[in-house]
This record gives structure tokens, C-alpha cells and sequence, in this order.
């Protein structure tokens, strides 16, 4: 028998890091037309903003779905580089992102713990921050979002603060995606193979 060696989800993480990008630039453009209605309050505005939150829904529900393809890939490539490492369940590393209030702290750790049973070539110092710039980035987005839409929804200075987090959330995400294939493809490339069983 023979061992196929599995490859680094590179084709998922491309796929990922493409879609997270388009689902943030049409995050700003959704933000802008929602505001731009909110204060003219036309069916011109109305449409415009419609139109543009769909196109933004789809991309986001692409984006969502293809991290989430390569966040479960990644982790039964880690679970198989350090079978004796913490990692979660397949269906706990997708179903935490779903839960109230579990998924502003838990997701945040099963990709620290994917990033870390991926290579011995993870660091601490570095890759923990990346991780922790991204989180802090998106979750801050989502706050102000969610605060700003309520307080002061005409407000330019908080749609810019929101958007520039959505920004730099979505390339944090995409280097974090970078940093854990890249070791993963290190990790298996340099695993041996088993050798084939020849019979006497």
C-alpha cells in the first residue's frame, strides 16, 4: 500500500483570500449607498442601496463559505501533522462561528490552535499577533458597526472607522489563510512517504 500524501490547501486559500477581498470592497460601497439613502431617502437611493447590499450579501455568503471550506481542510491537515495536538472537531470548528456570544471568543482560538499544530515552525510571538490583529480588527467592525448604524447612522467619521476596519480585517484574514498554508505546505512536503510493501 501506499500513503498519498495530502496536499496545503492552496486552491481553497486562494479562493478564500479572493472572495474575503471582493466581499469587503462591496462592504464599503453597501455602507456608502445604505448612508447615502438614509439621508435622501429617494427610490433612486432605495434602489441603488438594494441592489448593492445583494451583491454584497452574495459575495459575503461566498466568502464565508469558502473560508470555512479552507478552515476545516486546514484542520485535518493539522490534525494529521500533530495527531496529539488540541484541535476541534470539524463540526465545532464551523458550528462556533454560528453561536451567539461563542463566536466572538471561541473561533478566534481554533485558529490559533490550527496555526500552531501546523508546523513547529509556528511563532508564538509573531503568528499569535497576526491572529490577534485580525480578531481585534473584525470584531471592532462589528461593534461599531452595530453601534454606529444605531447612534449615529449619517455619521461619516464612524461608516469610515467601520470601513477601514472591514478593510484591514479582510487582509489580516488573508495573510493569516497565507501563513497557515504555507506551513502546512512546508510541513507536508517535507513529511516521508510510506514506502510501497513488496512481496518476497
Amino acid at each position: 500500500m501506499t500513503s498519498t500524501a495530502r496536499k496545503a490547501p492552496w486552491v481553497l486559500a486562494r479562493c478564500a483570500q479572493a472572495a474575503i477581498a471582493a466581499a469587503a470592497v462591496a462592504d464599503v460601497f453597501r455602507a456608502a449607498a445604505a448612508r447615502d439613502h438614509h439621508l435622501r431617502h429617494t427610490d433612486a437611493s432605495l434602489h441603488k442601496s438594494g441592489f448593492i447590499f445583494m451583491i454584497f450579501l452574495y459575495l459575503m455568503t461566498l466568502a464565508i463559505v469558502l473560508f470555512l471550506a479552507w478552515l476545516a481542510r486546514s484542520r485535518r491537515n493539522a490534525q494529521e501533522l500533530s495527531p496529539r495536538a488540541s484541535v476541534p472537531s470539524r463540526g465545532w470548528t464551523i458550528g462556533a462561528w454560528f453561536i451567539p456570544v461563542v463566536n466572538f471568543f471561541v473561533p478566534r482560538q481554533f485558529v490559533l490552535d490550527i496555526g500552531s499544530a501546523s508546523s513547529a515552525s509556528w511563532e508564538q510571538k509573531r503568528d499569535t499577533t497576526l491572529v490577534n490583529l485580525w480578531w481585534v480588527a473584525w470584531i471592532t467592525h462589528a461593534v461599531v458597526l452595530v453601534v454606529g448604524g444605531r447612534v449615529a447612522p449619517e455619521s461619516m467619521a464612524l461608516l469610515v472607522v467601520a470601513e477601514a476596519l472591514m478593510i484591514a480585517a479582510a487582509v489580516l484574514l488573508g495573510l493569516v489563510i497565507e501563513r497557515i498554508t504555507a506551513l502546512q505546505s512546508a510541513a507536508l512536503d517535507a513529511t516521508v512517504p510510506v514506502a510501497p510493501l513488496t512481496q518476497a
